[in-house]
């Protein structure tokens, strides 16, 4: 019964961490006039360059009947704009605009400052320990 215990308290416990991190960091994302999913879009086409609109939904985990909504307030922003694709009529590219990555460099620096200030509590060790944990409890899942 213990370890029923120890596994609900370490869920509730990792419940709560993440809705902390979660509600610090989209507070900023807010106060920037985006909302989380705006972000995570935004910041896909910023980092990673131009995304086919039916892929994007996978990589932010996001559901894609939700991707045309975001695109849509996005692009009415002009800080992204769809963009056909040249090989196959089938697929339109979201592709981020120069006003998008301007908002992005203005925004991403701090917004990465935070997300390192709310880990700094935790050493280069402890760190390193958490995400291989974690990744091992996501791993065991999806098996």
């Amino acid at each position: 019964m213990d370890n029923i215990q120890q596994s609900l308290k370490l869920f509730i416990v990792l419940s709560r961490a993440y809705r902390a991190v979660n509600e610090f960091t989209n507070a900023f994302i807010q106060q920037n006039g985006l909302n989380p999913t705006e972000f995570a879009v935004l910041e896909l086409l910023y980092h990673k360059g131009d995304q086919p609109l039916q892929q994007i939904g996978d990589k932010i985990l996001l559901a894609s009947g939700s991707i045309t909504y975001v695109v849509d307030k996005l692009e009415k922003k002009e800080y992204i704009e769809r963009v056909a694709s040249p090989d196959d009529r089938r697929v339109t590219f979201a592709h981020i605009t120069e006003k998008g990555k301007q908002f992005m460099e203005s925004i991403f620096p701090e917004h990465q400052e935070r997300i390192h200030q709310i880990m700094s509590v935790l050493n280069d060790t402890e760190k390193e320990m958490v995400i291989d944990t974690l990744k091992k409890l996501g791993k065991s899942i999806s098996n």
